[in-house]
């Protein structure tokens, strides 16, 4: 079928039955410029490690995850191997790359680039969508507008932020989030129109599946060139090529945990769901957050350990080295119980061990901290996959009850 003569519209995906939609070139493509923004964003965490600097860097990393994660939704509906598709996502790689080269000074000199970038990314690409979409496809037009019609509300807070200062800018940010985060659970209701129905929200569930599960892989690949560069910096001594050893494992271990059986259980179930749009909105779009986010907090720790191994471990080395493997598996946990309809007993497990060693933290050397959240995370992803041998079928009972 040409893509003219496609009943979804011309800029639309060609959707073949029992066939994933697989990820193009062109998303691969403009997904580069998250690696960039997720060493944008641990690098502001790392250089302002305070109370306020972390609320600073948790707004921008929400901002990043979303304007990220919509990007993924329209592309998992619009073809990007068409001319106008690819164009659009370039256009958003300029946006992006904007927005994440002002992330560091967000909250100082640059807040209104940082504003203006992401309300045009998230208005322009959302208009685009309905410019896209045929007239005779209403229920996804209506769709459209609603979401533009939240958006374009949002991006009023987004752009006053950019022009206020300090602590105005903070709040008026929050209202901004606040608005674009409880959006997809409102199903964007907007009068006249009402609310979005489930059938307009239906996706290819393997492409989503893999484009987040890509996400993952930039954040934790952003974690392993980071700690390549600052180890080759460094006078190698015993302690430091050990803090090096036990970040690459944690990152592994924490690979392992995702992807060797809750990433391809994720994308069966989202694949054989009557209501995929409902599973996106919950797995991957939310439920991903925490995964990412304790990804980029463990990169902080890495770094803070590779060039401080020794000596008593202070605050912001507890908080990172034990927060970033305990919010990834908060996540994990939540994200598998939505596919598999149970809480995965050796996540729970390794959630307690880290708040138990959050106790001896401050006795221990920030190398020896290192290794036994490195420990802990080995002995979660092998007795999930010991756990999980004789449960193949546990996906696919839980298929229709995801809420």
């Amino acid at each position: 079928m040409m893509a003219a003569d496609n009943p979804r519209g011309a800029m639309f995906r060609v959707i073949v039955p029992n066939q994933h939609s697989r990820v193009t070139n062109a998303e691969l493509f403009f997904d580069l410029v998250f690696v960039f923004a997720v060493t944008q964003v641990s690098h502001a965490l790392l250089h302002h490690f305070t109370p306020l600097g972390a609320v600073h860097v948790t707004v921008l990393f929400l901002a990043v995850w979303w304007v990220w994660v919509y990007t993924t939704w329209v592309t998992n509906w619009l073809n990007p191997e068409l001319t106008p598709v690819r164009i659009l996502l370039f256009l958003m790689m300029l946006g992006g790359l904007v927005l994440s080269t002002t992330i560091p000074t967000a909250f100082e000199g640059r807040g209104l680039w940082f504003a203006i970038a992401y309300a045009t990314m998230q208005v322009g690409r959302t208009a685009f969508w309905l410019f896209a979409t045929p007239r005779h496809r209403t229920a996804v037009r209506h769709n459209a507008i609603r979401i533009l019609v939240w958006l374009c509300g949002s991006a009023i807070f987004w752009i006053l932020g950019g022009l206020a200062h300090e602590e105005a800018r903070l709040w008026l940010w929050i209202v901004a989030l606040t608005i674009e985060y409880i959006g997809p659970s409102a199903r964007f209701w907007v009068p006249k129109l009402g609310f979005s129905s489930v059938e307009a929200w239906a996706v290819e569930g393997g492409h989503m599946a893999e484009r987040c599960s890509l996400f993952v892989i930039i954040a934790l690949g952003e974690a392993v060139v980071v700690n390549g560069a600052t180890f080759a910096e460094l006078d190698w001594t015993a302690d430091n090529i050990l803090a090096f050893v036990s970040a690459l494992v944690g990152a592994i271990a924490m690979w392992w945990i995702y992807f060797h059986k809750g990433a391809e259980a994720g994308s069966e179930l989202i694949s054989k769901s009557a209501e995929s749009g409902r599973v996106a909105r919950l797995a991957y779009t939310y439920l991903h957050m925490p995964i990412i986010a304790g990804i980029i907090l463990t990169a902080v720790s890495d770094e803070l350990v590779l060039k401080h191994p020794t000596g008593h471990s202070d605050m912001r080395t507890i908080v990172s080295t034990i927060g970033g493997p305990l919010v990834f598996l908060v996540g994990t946990i939540l994200f598998k119980h939505a596919i598999r309809g149970f809480l995965q007993l050796s996540h729970g497990i390794g959630i307690i061990l880290l708040l138990v060693l959050l106790w001896f933290a401050s006795e221990l050397s920030p190398l020896w901290l290192s290794v036994t959240t490195t420990v802990i995370m080995i002995v979660v992803a092998v007795w999930e996959s010991l756990s999980l041998g004789s449960k193949p079928e546990q996906a696919e009972e839980h298929e229709s009850g995801v809420a």
